[in-house]
């Protein structure tokens, strides 16, 4: 064939900022989000599913960019011209869902879901364009109890997750406080104003990353990272940027003495009085169902990057002894987090509709658990019944059948290739145990079980195939009728 009529085949690529995952990872997910989903339940809290795909103006002016519907989010049009963007959280999509059916809803409304969303972001070093999240919320409660509430949840999903005391954190601040420092410094109650504020929660957000002096200049005029790119500041005056910094210096492990720290500082503000009253309420629900500090403090430096929320807001923190390959110290940081969020339903109903909600990526918290050696390898390889004998098929899913009834992960090979090639499978596969009958041995009534963990131990001692043959190591020849509890005791 020439080279003119050469057939032109796609390459094989992964979108950048996307993943493939395979099987244990899929699995540990689904036993993560089940640990988390056991803790909703308990609290009485209901599942729901939502679209991945929402109208941009339904996910709101919240994003990156609300004057660019694709900037930020994954979006495009349908055939009417308007505007549809991949969920870039799952609780707008909820805040939807509940303006939507407001009426026939009980209130407060408490769910919980796990889904993808996406992020049109540049992607990096575990930073991905899709991720997991997994989400409590309540809509429609507006005590102060349903954040505290929330709280506690965060914590006993780390405990759920096999988490012990001591190896996470749960940090609580709220947005009234630095709402009343911005007050008290001058920026103004406008659109102009209310991006400022933005820019000063995603320069506080990178307060653990860039430290004191990296957030002073995002405050202020901005700042060059070192691969030359500028992030444009928030433009506050000296002053503010001073108040702003002594602000997120405030904590104590004490959370009483984070709250008298606050209210020197807060002075006359009404909203940062209010702050410091919702605080209170929170230790005092805290301290009497025994979550102490230990468990959960008051911390000003945490304040979640996104626009929406209103109130008390709270990030889960692992803080165990963690390390690399090398044994350097590695700081995970936030796992997940939460807050109030008392704006996002009033957008389409034009009334107060309070909210409060919590909400973990499960791939990070994934990695944090890995990185801690704390994930549980629960599932067991399959046991592989090798095609012997083509004609005898039935018999081998008859025996699969009996394994599969007993809670046994089973699989009949039905590929190509000789007995070999099977024995190589089982071993890709890291099954444990191989069975083999062929015509002679169902006339006999028996079959082969081949424990290929004990095989390969054995193998080690053994210094030809001559022996190897002859011993035939980790071979068992037992009954037909008693299979499935000679593959039990092997698996045991």
């Amino acid at each position: 064939m020439s080279k003119k009529n050469k057939i032109q085949r796609p390459k094989a690529r992964r979108p950048r900022g996307f993943e493939d995952k395979p099987a244990d990872l899929l699995r540990a997910e689904r036993r993560l989000i089940q640990a988390a989903y056991s803790v909703y339940d308990l609290y009485g809290f209901e599942p729901l599913q939502t679209p991945a795909l929402e109208y941009a103006d339904v996910l709101g002016k919240f994003l990156p960019d609300e004057d660019r519907p694709n900037v930020g989010v994954f979006a495009l049009q349908d055939d009417d011209n308007q505007w549809l963007s991949l969920r870039y959280d799952l609780t707008a999509p909820l805040a939807r869902f509940v303006a939507e059916n407001y009426d026939g809803l009980a209130k407060p409304y408490r769910r919980y879901q796990s889904g993808s969303v996406y992020r049109n972001e540049k992607p990096g070093p575990g930073r991905y364009r899709e991720f997991v999240q997994c989400d409590a919320d309540s809509v429609g409660a507006a005590s102060i109890s349903a954040d505290a509430e929330m709280i506690v949840i965060a914590t006993e999903v780390m405990r759920a997750a096999g988490l012990k005391n001591g190896q996470y954190l749960v940090r609580v601040n709220n947005r009234k406080l630095l709402d009343g420092i911005l007050e008290s410094s001058g920026v103004p109650n406008t659109t102009e104003g209310d991006y400022q504020k933005i820019q000063v929660l995603r320069a506080i957000d990178k307060l653990d990353r860039l430290g004191p002096d990296g957030v002073k200049s995002l405050l202020g005029e901005g700042r060059e990272d070192s691969s030359g790119d500028f992030t444009k500041g928030a433009r506050l005056e000296s002053s503010a940027i001073d108040a702003v910094l002594k602000f997120t210096d405030a904590s104590s492990l004490d959370r009483s003495d984070t709250i008298m720290n606050l209210e020197k500082i807060m002075g006359i503000s009404e909203q940062g009085k209010s702050g410091c009253e919702e605080l209170i309420a929170i230790d005092n629900i805290l301290n009497a169902t025994d979550y102490g500090p230990d468990k959960v403090i008051f911390d000003t430096s945490i304040v979640r990057g996104l626009g929406y929320y209103t109130g008390p807001v709270f990030e889960a923190e692992l803080v165990a002894d963690i390390r690399d390959k090398k044994g350097r110290p590695v700081r995970v940081g936030s796992i997940g987090g939460g807050g109030r969020y008392d704006d996002l339903v009033s957008r389409f109903r034009g009334q107060p509709v309070p909210a409060t909600g919590f909400s973990f990526g499960v791939s990070r918290f994934l990695s944090a658990l890995e990185r801690m050696n704390a994930l549980e390898d629960i599932s067991k390889p399959p046991v592989i019944i090798c095609a012997f004998d083509r004609r005898l098929m039935g018999d081998y899913f008859r025996m699969a059948a009996e394994l599969r009834a007993e809670g046994i992960r089973t699989e009949v090979f039905v590929g190509a290739g000789n007995i070999t090639k099977q024995m190589k499978y089982a071993d890709r596969r890291s099954s444990q145990i191989a069975i083999l009958m062929g015509e002679d041995e169902l006339k006999s009534g028996v079959v082969t079980l081949k424990d290929l963990y004990l095989g390969a131990e054995m193998a080690k001692a053994i210094s030809s195939n001559e022996e190897w043959k002859s011993s035939r190591p980790a071979q068992l020849e037992v009954p037909r009728d008693n299979l499935v509890a000679s593959v039990k005791s092997m698996l045991r």
